[in-house]
């Protein structure tokens, strides 16, 4: 791909002037009406479109350009980035898996120089050209298989970050660290061999004990959320911490709740009380579910469970702080269609189940509910059965 013949200042205006209409009716009206490539120019618009939220400062960057949607889709957000990016710094950086480069440039704000390594070549040039039109001059860029150049480079690196790719040839998901491209798990002697410091971005889907189970050198994984949505999981390994308890963190970006930190060992050795439902019900942040700190996360905040697999606690005075979502109990009510009609006279009422009998779709279908308003319906399952409470969220 030439970056060049997408440049022109024609071809930037046209972006600019455009970007809020349909990406569909620019291809007709403006066919054959334009000095420059109208496919790509609207390929532009529709990508910065879907990536004004995730991706805010490189959307409106009219000389960056933007690959195919499936690139955008996988690539990090500015704002789990920037996250990543936080307290890393040193010489010499090197990404095994670029891609659209977002993460690429947010690590790369620490580090003297940075090696960006894609296999893919239109990715790869278009990675180039945006990374070199925000830092001309910083970068070093090696179209190809990253740890191949690893392999044969005498360079020695501050930080080696890889995001492995986790689709098979089929298109299917991976999840296990050894199945997906590159295979760290079967590099990870070379990687450690030139890096005193490792970090891997893997999916939200992993279970941790399988990502330890594959790396057993990993001394922290970190669960990182955005409202309450798993977004990635962070692998860290450090020479320097060779030997350290291994831990996780959960980490949730704009709720403005506190990390919450624990090692593996401390949830095995925590018990859970019980107790039927209170004032409040909790749940946790879904990055601490993720994580499995069930008995611990009731440990911290003095909270009762109200049933084993019912990862929902009770507590009859609420606390500000406590890393999850918090209802107040209206009451418990009867999952009769008339009797909660006569409740919720509009149908709208926000349903969650957690460990109960149904689904929340199959029982809004059953009670004729449609998800809205301030009041939520919570399906859950205590030590006496089944039980549907009526509440309002707090926090």
């Amino acid at each position: 791909m030439n970056s060049e013949k997408f440049t022109s200042e024609g071809f930037h205006q046209f972006v600019q002037d455009h970007l809020e209409e349909d990406p569909a009716h620019l291809l007709f009206k403006y066919h054959e009406k334009v000095a420059f490539d109208l496919k790509m120019a609207v390929q532009q618009i529709a990508a910065r479109q879907k990536a004004a939220k995730k991706l805010p400062t490189w959307s409106k960057n009219l000389h960056l350009l933007f690959p195919a949607s499936i690139s955008v889709e996988q690539s990090s957000s500015e704002q789990t980035a920037a996250f990543k990016s936080e307290g890393l710094s040193g010489n010499y950086l090197i990404d095994l898996t670029g891609g659209f480069g977002v993460d690429f440039f947010h690590l790369s704000r620490g580090f003297e120089k940075g090696v960006y390594c894609e296999q893919q070549p239109e990715l790869f040039e278009i990675a180039r050209h945006n990374l070199s039109t925000i830092h001309p001059d910083k970068f070093e860029f090696i179209n190809g298989d990253g740890l191949e150049f690893l392999r044969k480079t005498e360079l020695q690196f501050d930080l080696i970050y890889a995001d492995p790719a986790r689709r098979g040839s089929g298109n299917q998901k991976l999840y296990k660290l050894q199945d997906c491209e590159p295979n760290v798990v079967e590099a990870w002697t070379l990687l450690q061999r030139k890096s005193d410091h490792i970090l891997l971005k893997v999916s939200p889907m992993l279970d941790l004990t399988q990502a330890w189970n594959e790396l057993p050198d990993i001394q922290r994984i970190t669960v990182v959320s955005v409202r309450n949505e798993v977004k990635e999981l962070l692998l860290h390994w450090e020479k320097a911490k060779m030997g350290a308890p291994k831990k996780i963190s959960i980490v949730d970006l704009e709720s403005g709740i506190l990390p919450f930190e624990f090692e593996p060992s401390a949830e095995e050795q925590a018990h859970s009380k019980f107790a039927e439902a209170g004032k409040y019900l909790i749940e946790p942040l879904a990055g601490i579910l993720k994580a499995g700190a069930f008995n611990l996360f009731g440990n911290r905040f003095n909270l009762h469970k109200l049933e084993r697999n019912s990862h929902l606690y009770k507590i009859d005075d609420f606390s500000a702080g406590i890393p999850g979502r918090i209802f107040e109990v209206v009451q418990e009510i009867s999952p009769k269609k008339q009797e909660v009609k006569a409740l919720f006279p509009s149908g709208k009422v926000n349903v969650i189940c957690r460990n109960y009998s149904t689904g929340a779709e199959e029982l809004k279908k059953k009670l004729g509910l449609k998800d809205g308003g301030a009041d939520y319906l919570i399906g859950t399952k205590t030590a006496t059965g089944y039980k549907l409470y009526w509440c309002t969220r707090i926090q």
